[in-house]
């Protein structure tokens, strides 16, 4: 089969992370965190020919979800797919962090939810969904096995030296360290971690040196 390939696109003004995959060869895709500049996004998706077929989010913190509006009106078969946890996060403007702000947004409603076990599958790639709160409640990520490779879409969960936020109203360092532990920590070493803000970065240089939840802060496994 062939090989998944992966843009990322972007957007200002909190250098969010918006990631396009898709298989070389053919014109299907998915688009991961639509960020607050979907022109952006909707350029790269022209300029490649590209079908946007699902839209998946990682958790439902404004930065993250704000162009989901302008990808599914272009393309409105293209299912809008959260952690169910996070899916009123969408339309309610205070729990999506953009009302305290002082600039509401809502996303049009989710088209289906997932949970942790789950297997997304959408333009020829399958994403095994993995809970993982702390950041957000109902935050999740996404795992796709291709070929040799492993990547991990991985919201704000862990960075590259750092971690998410765990300030929020349904944020839980406790929490986001055990899903960073048993559902990150856990995957293969060289597994490429594609964070929502920042450089990419790998599991095993985050065990070696992440100074919040790698060997550095305690780590043992």
């Amino acid at each position: 089969m062939a090989e998944i390939n992966v843009l990322r696109i972007v957007s200002m003004p909190f250098d969010e992370n918006t990631y396009v995959l898709y298989r070389e060869g053919l014109a299907s895709c998915v688009v991961v965190d639509p960020g607050l500049e979907p022109e952006k996004i909707v350029e790269v998706l022209q300029e490649r020919k590209l079908e946007v077929v699902a839209i998946l989010n990682t958790h439902g913190h404004s930065d993250h979800i704000a162009g989901n509006g302008t990808i599914k009106r272009l393309y409105p078969d293209a299912p809008l797919v959260i952690g169910y946890k996070d899916a009123e996060k969408l339309t309610d403007p205070d729990k999506n962090l953009s009302g305290p702000f002082g600039l509401p947004l809502v996303s049009p409603e989710e088209d289906e939810t997932v949970k942790g076990g789950d297997t997304y599958s959408a333009a020829e790639i399958d994403f095994e969904v993995r809970e993982t709160p702390g950041h957000s409640i109902g935050h999740v990520i996404f795992v796709v096995k291709d070929g040799s490779r492993t990547i991990v879409l991985g919201g704000d969960v862990l960075f590259k030296g750092s971690i998410g936020r765990t300030d929020f109203p349904d944020g839980s360092f406790a929490d986001l360290k055990r899903a960073i532990e048993e559902e990150i920590f856990t995957l293969p070493k060289d597994a490429i971690v594609l964070p929502g803000h920042g450089p990419a970065t790998t599991v095993g240089d985050e065990i070696a040196g992440n100074p919040f939840v790698g060997k550095p802060a305690g780590y043992k496994g």
